[in-house]
């Protein structure tokens, strides 16, 4: 599957059981693809805004990446907020990629 063809679901399911550091650690933390306070539910928060938000879901995705760009030297890991900031561009990038 390519990021090109795939849902955001799927995307979503293919990130979450194994995320893979681009710069070599494998297994990174869960705390970005799959924290389980967002899947604790039947649905995942993420799929509920998209699907509540409409139009405006693209907008969040964006202030999302600029939230974790803006703010990842402040924190205890800057490389948690990074992998944040890529895992909503990701799912932006998928997002518009569906639209076309």
């Amino acid at each position: 599957m390519t990021i090109n063809a795939a849902t955001p679901r799927q995307w979503n399911q293919s990130t979450s059981k194994a995320y893979v550091d681009p710069y070599g650690k494998k297994n990174a933390s869960d705390n970005v693809s799959a924290p389980s306070h967002y899947t604790a539910s039947n649905i995942e928060c993420i799929d509920y805004l998209e699907d509540n938000l409409g139009p405006g879901f693209e907008y969040f995705l964006e202030g999302n990446v600029k939230k974790y760009l803006h703010r990842f030297r402040l924190k205890h890991s800057e490389i948690e907020d990074l992998r944040k900031a890529r895992w909503y561009l990701d799912r932006l990038i998928s997002h518009i990629s569906q639209e076309d």
